[in-house]
């Protein structure tokens, strides 16, 4: 089941959506069908002992360069 990323062209609504097989997907907001799709970055977990493992990718929300959930963290 593939977690694919949005943005809607009629309201620009972000949004993630499961896509099973040729299924259409819509912005679940306003049910529009013009979708643009996103590039989606993924966690593939570290095979090490240390705990300081450098984050995998940018965040896929903002595309922050510190990884997942940076944009969150207080500068």
């Amino acid at each position: 089941m593939p977690i694919f990323e949005y943005i809607c062209e009629e309201c620009h609504h972000q949004f993630e959506a499961l896509v099973y097989g040729k299924q259409k997907t819509e912005c679940p907001k306003c049910h529009a069908t013009k979708l643009q799709p996103q590039l989606s970055v993924f966690a593939v977990p570290a095979k090490s002992s240390t705990s300081s493992a450098r984050p995998a990718g940018p965040c896929g929300s903002c595309g922050d360069p510190r990884g997942p959930g940076a944009c969150s963290l207080d500068n």
